[in-house]
């Protein structure tokens, strides 16, 4: 369980799983590696992982998180959240609406939700969400399903519009990593920057370093 007030400090390197970058290391291992370097937040988002699969996955990260105080979210399914014990969900454009997945999840299990266009921003102010994923921040193979990427200028736009903390995901990586927190950014979630590292701890060490100088 994650407290609202503490929310902002979890999210602040948010790692995003993708098992294509592992090679042949297993997610368990790659992401106890980030961890171990500082990622605060992981997000499990396997998009061809069958249910079966994806609750196996699941609760093998929530038993490596747990005892390390580290959120383990969702990406898109409610009833692999709710299989799981899952602190959080993660809802883009085309998930289920956020009004629904509130009635259907704990109370404690906080909701993000991934804004592409101003409007959605602006939409968000009557949802119940507690944090935004900006997406894309800059242009990445890993995000194919979303609209113009938004920039850092299009990023300071949206934390001018909304109090809610905000996540800027999208071709983020250790050089850029201290301008998008500049820009507005509360926290950095990242896929391939970690994923695809020879060595994620260290990875999520150079990147945290970093983020700590902004």
């Amino acid at each position: 369980m994650v407290a609202r007030g503490g929310l902002r400090r979890s999210l602040r390197l948010y790692l995003v799983t993708d098992r294509r970058f592992c090679g042949d290391r297993s997610l368990e291992a790659v992401v106890a590696a980030a961890v171990q370097g500082g990622a605060s937040c992981v997000q499990l988002r396997e998009k061809d992982t069958d249910t079966r699969e994806f609750v196996a996955l699941a609760l093998a990260l929530k038993r490596l998180l747990a005892p390390r105080g580290i959120p383990l979210v969702i990406n898109d399914r409610i009833d692999v959240a709710l299989a799981c014990g899952a602190d959080g969900v993660h809802l883009g454009q085309s998930d289920m609406p956020p009004d629904l997945a509130r009635r259907l999840l704990p109370p404690h299990v906080f909701i993000g939700w991934s804004v592409e266009t101003p409007d959605d921003v602006v939409r968000s102010a009557g949802l119940p969400v507690d944090y935004l994923g900006v997406s894309p921040v800059f242009d990445t193979p890993t995000k194919t399903d979303t609209r113009t990427a938004w920039g850092l200028e299009g990023l300071r736009r949206v934390r001018l519009m909304t109090p809610l903390p905000l996540v800027a995901i999208g071709g983020i990586h250790a050089g850029n990593a201290a301008q998008v927190l500049r820009a507005g950014a509360d926290g950095l979630a990242v896929v391939s920057a970690l994923c695809a590292a020879e060595d994620p701890c260290a990875a999520a060490q150079a990147l945290f370093e970093r983020m700590e100088a902004a």
